[in-house]
């Protein structure tokens, strides 16, 4: 099995690029969506974050209180490790046992692991290839604000709390270019996904390394 990892910082538009992967039949496991299962209510990962950060991030249904404990994590890097070292370990222990079941049903499939972290927790070699969704800081900053209704200091925190942009470069084999229109970025994604559908299992090295609206 090929793993393919699709990062990119916050509101670069990953979701956008995996939804339109999935759209082409390939199978994408989202790390996020993974996140939000292990926190389920009632589960021992979401007990130890209420442990760690009190009962104000538990919402009286039992779900975790996200908002609160981002305003927390995110102004406070101290916070964010500790935040990290619990939730980090279950995803990766859950994602495997998707990335188990996916090969025991296609053992020569192609799986795009949609995970923002990968400059930060130095995983890059767990992957067969690391495909990174490029737009520029100061414009994830402004979709932020525009679309999730941000502050300026509290998008640029959560920006900032991440790689920058030329440490996820660094990582990346390939990069698809999300710093134009919804259309320009879903046709790059559509020229990304003919190339994945095309080349694997065995040919990824021969990929391009960029991928806009305008590829050839």
């Amino acid at each position: 099995m090929t793993i393919v990892a699709l990062t990119g910082g916050i509101a670069a538009g990953k979701s956008t690029v995996s939804t339109r992967l999935a759209d082409h039949g390939i199978l994408v496991i989202d790390a996020d969506q993974v996140a939000r299962d292990v926190v389920e209510p009632g589960s021992g990962t979401l007990s130890e974050i209420i442990k760690e950060f009190g009962q104000a991030i538990e919402l009286p249904d039992g779900r975790l209180n996200r908002e609160a404990l981002g305003a927390i994590v995110f102004s406070d890097p101290e916070a964010r490790q500790q935040l990290n070292a619990i939730v980090h370990p279950a995803v990766k222990a859950r994602s495997k046992e998707l990335f188990r079941r996916a090969e025991l049903d296609e053992p020569h499939r192609v799986v795009v692991y949609a995970v923002p972290l990968v400059a930060e927790s130095g995983r890059g070699e767990e992957f067969d290839l690391i495909v990174v969704v490029d737009a520029p800081r100061a414009q994830r900053i402004s979709r932020l604000m525009q679309n999730r209704g941000l502050s300026l200091d509290e998008a640029t925190a959560r920006v900032d709390s991440q790689a920058s942009d030329e440490e996820r470069r660094a990582i990346a084999d390939v990069v698809v270019d999300a710093s134009g229109s919804l259309e320009e970025t879903l046709t790059a994604a559509d020229h990304l996904a003919k190339a994945l559908i095309s080349h694997w299992p065995h040919q990824l090295s021969q990929i391009a390394p960029r991928f806009s609206s305008d590829q050839s």
